[in-house]
């Protein structure tokens, strides 16, 4: 598992080839065992496939813009409950789908929509009962391995643990 943790990578570049419906709900079956805030599973899934739709939300926020180029973007609906945990459940399942795609040869990123505004259109776009709120998106596929190179301005690496962990006595 420590394997799985270390080696996810957000991958921005697809390959166009298609992924089956069958690799997806795999994912899916897997992901949703993740644990959340009183079992309410407050998330559901909306895949699309369709170049068009997917080109309409990637223009739903500043770093939305690889959901174009990804020949899966699955977009994670929350219900628009007022709990203060569902985000944090919805931060779960995104890893989880994350971990099981990655499992499966596919590469993935989750980005956000916003302001809200975006996500109201992405509602739109999607046709989604007025309770349910599409706030984040994973782009899925199998990675462009010649085409993979990291943005420069982001910082790479990580942080060491004692400048992460604080010990109380």
């Amino acid at each position: 598992m420590d394997e799985a943790i270390t080696a996810l990578r957000s991958v921005r570049h697809f390959l166009p080839n298609p992924v089956p419906r069958i690799t997806i709900e795999e994912v899916i079956n897997v992901a949703r065992w993740t644990g959340s805030a009183r079992n309410r599973q407050p998330w559901r899934f909306v895949a699309v496939t369709d170049p068009r739709l997917r080109a309409g939300l990637s223009r739903l926020g500043d770093y939305a813009m690889l959901l174009g180029r990804a020949p899966l973007v699955l977009v994670l609906v929350s219900e628009d409950n007022g709990f203060a945990d569902t985000e944090f459940d919805l931060g779960r399942i995104a890893q989880s789908v994350c971990l099981a795609a990655q499992d499966r040869g596919l590469g993935t990123c989750i980005t956000t929509f916003h302001p809200d505004d975006n996500v109201h259109t992405a509602a739109e776009l999607l046709a989604l009962p007025p309770t349910w709120l599409p706030r984040h998106a994973i782009a899925l596929g199998y990675t462009d391995n010649e085409n993979q190179h990291s943005p420069t301005a982001i910082p790479v690496g990580r942080l060491p643990v004692e400048d992460l962990l604080t010990w109380v006595p």
